[in-house]
């Protein structure tokens, strides 16, 4: 059974990984109209070490935070019209991308093959709302938005998508058996 105080623990570690996404956010490489940044890293790491359940809600705590206005989103920005404008599908992405990962490593293993399944798929997911996003609020043709808002982020995606599947799951399993961590299964119920 999972106890109360394993349950305040990862609400915890959760707001933690919102923090974490927020200050990732600030690692920034400038483009045209969407910045590469170091939010897909941590999105990977929090739904790669906190699960589907818990990766989830610092995913949504994160983008609530910086909904209200709090400089979260990259570049210290922040407010309702980052999540309305031409970037914000990939904020709302991040959501059922912290999902998925974290749900396809919970019913397989956390194995660093896994993780970069589990991570890349995500990570086309972010890409994929973002770029439907990115077409409606800019009103571009899909050939523009796919090729402003999802090509240039496939390498560097699939750099960032190994990189939390590797760190990720050696922390995830090293927690675990610490005890510092409960099991996936446990996480989960």
């Amino acid at each position: 059974m999972f106890k109360s105080h394993d349950q305040l623990k990862m609400w915890i570690l959760s707001a933690l990984f919102a923090a974490i996404i927020g200050i990732l956010a600030q690692v920034t490489v400038p483009l045209p109209l969407v910045p590469i940044t170091g939010q897909t890293l941590a999105v990977g790491l929090a739904a790669t070490i906190l699960g589907s359940r818990y990766g989830t809600f610092s995913v949504i705590l994160y983008a609530l935070i910086g909904a209200i206005g709090i400089p979260v989103f990259s570049e210290m920005s922040g407010g309702f019209g980052v999540i309305v404008g031409p970037t914000g599908g990939y904020i709302v992405g991040f959501i059922p991308a912290a999902f998925l990962t974290g749900f396809i490593l919970e019913k397989t293993s956390f194995t660093v093959m896994k993780g970069l399944i589990a991570n890349t798929i995500g990570m086309l997911v972010t890409l994929s709302i973002g770029t439907v996003w990115l077409k409606i609020a800019v009103e571009m043709t899909w050939a523009d938005a796919f090729i402003s808002g999802f090509l240039p982020f496939i390498v560097v995606g699939l750099i960032k998508a190994f990189l939390a599947s590797w760190i990720g799951t050696t922390v995830y399993n090293r927690l675990v058996a610490a005890k510092l961590l409960p099991s996936s299964h446990q996480v989960a119920s």
